[in-house]
């Protein structure tokens, strides 16, 4: 299914590179996945969270809690 209308980037494509990048940061460099609208962030961020090794989830940033002040 196509997750980014604006840069045609589906949960397939997002599975296959979420593996290799090091954050969501990095999937979106490498396919510009949220960088326009932004109306399909939290689609692409699930898919990632989904897909990606442990480790680089916890480094994405996004859809992290606030800090506390």
């Amino acid at each position: 299914m196509i997750i980014c209308l604006c840069h045609r980037v589906s949960d397939r494509d997002i599975a296959q590179l979420a593996p290799h990048c090091g954050s969501f940061c990095d999937l979106q460099e490498r396919t510009q996945v949220g960088t326009q609208c932004g109306a399909c962030l939290p689609f692409a961020q699930a898919c990632y969270d989904e897909a990606a090794p442990r480790a680089a989830r916890s480094v994405s940033g996004i859809g992290m809690p606030p800090r506390p002040a």
